[in-house]
């Protein structure tokens, strides 16, 4: 049976219009991005084949193009497809960290940054500006490394937060093992990073470290 012989209430479309995203399984939501299935499955079936193939939707999404188009029922389009609902829901989430007071809502920053590195490989340094009002003024990746590491220098960081004017940063990285737990290098960078910065009178007001599927924060361990 075909999604549209489905009873109304069960089809995704039909149920996020009516209950909103949030009542959408994950293969459901999946589905809705797929449109259709495959010869003997559903688009809902098929987006369930999907997450035990590849295990979850995290590293669906994190798959290259040449992992993503083995499957059958996908290919450069779908990829493209995808790639691009990830590339707006990173600006979208930037166009609302501009408008906003990005210290008064954490959970932002974290889906922001947490978006951003989404499928990333190797370990990168980004910081993110923001004003006296703590509204984002730009996002830059500083410093890019290997799997397990990257190097940061106060000096540039400095440099790049006076360039913007920037009254305060927050500063995120990723960890490609998919562990978020802050190493003992993380926490000393960051209090190299506070104090060079608080020279210029620029505070720094995080340092969030991302993996998969979790994020920590530095402030609210109390290490900053």
């Amino acid at each position: 049976m075909t999604i549209k012989n489905w009873p109304e209430g069960e089809r995704p479309r039909e149920k996020l219009i009516n209950q909103g995203p949030r009542a959408l399984s994950d293969a459901e939501l999946l589905a809705i991005f797929l449109r259709t299935g495959i010869t003997g499955l559903s688009a809902v079936d098929l987006a369930r084949e999907l997450l035990i193939q590849f295990g979850s939707i995290s590293t669906l999404l994190n798959a290259d193009l040449e992992a993503f188009c083995a499957v059958k029922g996908l290919g450069p389009a779908k990829y493209a497809q995808l790639q691009s609902v990830l590339e707006l829901a990173r600006r979208h989430l930037g166009e609302q960290l501009s408008r906003e007071q990005v210290f008064t809502n954490p959970e932002t920053v974290r889906q922001y940054v947490r978006a951003h590195f989404q499928g990333y490989q190797r370990e990168v340094f980004l910081c993110l500006f923001l004003d006296t009002r703590h509204r984002l003024i730009a996002t830059e990746e500083l410093f890019q490394g290997t799997i397990d590491g990257a190097s940061v220098y106060p000096r540039e960081v400095v440099k790049r937060a006076l360039q913007h004017n920037a009254g305060a940063v927050i500063f995120s990285h990723n960890h490609p093992s998919g562990i978020a737990e802050p190493s003992g290098a993380d926490e000393k960078i960051t209090r190299q990073l506070k104090e060079a910065l608080a020279l210029v009178d620029i505070r720094v007001l995080d340092h969030i470290v991302v993996g998969h599927g979790e994020e920590v924060s530095l402030a609210e361990r109390g290490l900053l």
